[in-house]
Order: structure tokens, then C-alpha cells, then sequence
């Protein structure tokens, strides 16, 4: 790759350090879309074994590269996000793709193709962990960061993406209850779900 064009993707990508989420971070300040994107990797790193049969790389490159979209875009949260954000964002993770050269611009183009998709069970398990580390980074936060349509959506949010794998269901029922305790500490009661 050319040194300038790989410093100035470097630079477009640098903005995930700068564009906060809408959750927040343990010690009370926001997080980073680049955290969550971190974070996200290393989920799918510590679970290669229990995911043997799969392509860990792939995972782990999906997860890096799922919200570079957001350098441009900024963090749109899930529940207020619409088919015309998807779009925007859509165009913005090609055009910064525009600007690689053709075999990383190929690789990355690939790769978001089989995420849209969610066929494999590499993007499956991508986006449930997407989803996963959201739900836990909500419980790692002060209860009084959580908007009242959070009570639920802890409850609710990513059941159907972690639904294709036993273990990846187990660990969104164990996270469901961590957020339950959590809210019954803070006084608040959430239905079964």
C-alpha cells in the first residue's frame, strides 16, 4: 500500500476514536465507537475455540471493520436508526473503501457483503457479539445512563441474531439476567422476557 494512502485512511478511520456512542463506559464518560469496536474483537478472539469450525480471522476482521461507516456518519443508536441512516452509512464505508487500494478495497467490499448477508456463520456470530457487547457495556454502566426504553431493549435487543448458535443463546440469557439484577438493584422491575 502507498504511504500516503494508507496514512489517510488511518486518518478517515482515526474519527472511530472521536465519534462517541450512546452507551457509556464504567468510570461515566462515553464510549468510543473504536472501544466498542475493540472490544467487539476481542470478544470473537476469546471465543475461537468455543467457534473452532469457523474462520476466527474473518470474525475478528469483521468486528474491526463493522462501524467504519461511522467516521463519517457518527453513531446513529439502533433504536432510532432508519433505513435512510443505513443508507448514508452505506455510502460512506464505500466511499472511504473508494480511496484503498484494490485487493484491501476487494477484501473489505467482501466482507460487508457477507455481513449484510448474515448467511455464514462467521457474520452470525459477528453480529451477535455486535449486539452482545452493546448489552454489556449497557450493564457496566451507571443504571442512571439507561433511558427508560433501555429496560426493555436489555430484555429484547439481539435475541434473534443470538438465537443461530446454543452457546451464543446462553450467553444473551446470562447477560439478560445480569441486566435484570441490575435494574432490580436500581429499584426497577423488568417483566420476564
Amino acid at each position: 500500500m502507498e504511504y500516503r494512502s494508507f496514512l489517510d485512511f488511518l486518518d478517515k478511520a482515526e474519527k472511530l476514536k472521536c465519534n462517541t456512542r450512546h452507551s457509556w463506559t464504567s468510570s461515566g464518560r462515553h464510549e468510543s465507537v473504536a472501544e466498542h469496536s475493540w472490544r467487539l474483537a476481542l470478544m470473537a478472539m476469546l471465543l475461537g475455540e468455543q467457534f473452532s469450525d469457523l474462520d476466527r480471522n474473518k470474525v475478528i476482521k469483521m468486528c474491526l471493520i463493522h462501524d467504519l461507516g461511522e467516521a463519517v456518519t457518527g453513531d446513529i443508536p439502533a433504536f432510532v436508526k432508519t433505513e435512510k441512516d443505513e443508507t448514508v452509512e452505506s455510502k460512506a464505508v464505500s466511499g472511504l473503501f473508494d480511496t484503498l487500494p484494490e485487493t484491501q478495497k476487494k477484501e473489505m467490499t467482501e466482507l460487508f457483503a457477507e455481513m449484510d448477508a448474515l448467511e455464514t456463520r462467521e457474520a452470525k456470530l459477528y453480529k451477535s457479539l455486535d449486539k452482545l457487547e452493546a448489552l454489556i457495556q449497557h450493564n457496566e454502566a451507571d443504571l442512571a445512563t439507561w433511558l427508560p426504553l433501555e429496560y426493555d431493549l436489555q430484555m429484547t435487543y439481539g435475541t434473534k441474531e443470538c438465537s443461530f448458535d446454543p452457546y451464543i443463546s446462553g450467553l444473551r440469557e446470562v447477560v439478560r439476567e445480569d441486566s435484570r439484577r441490575k435494574a432490580e438493584e436500581g429499584g426497577h422491575s423488568i417483566p420476564k422476557a
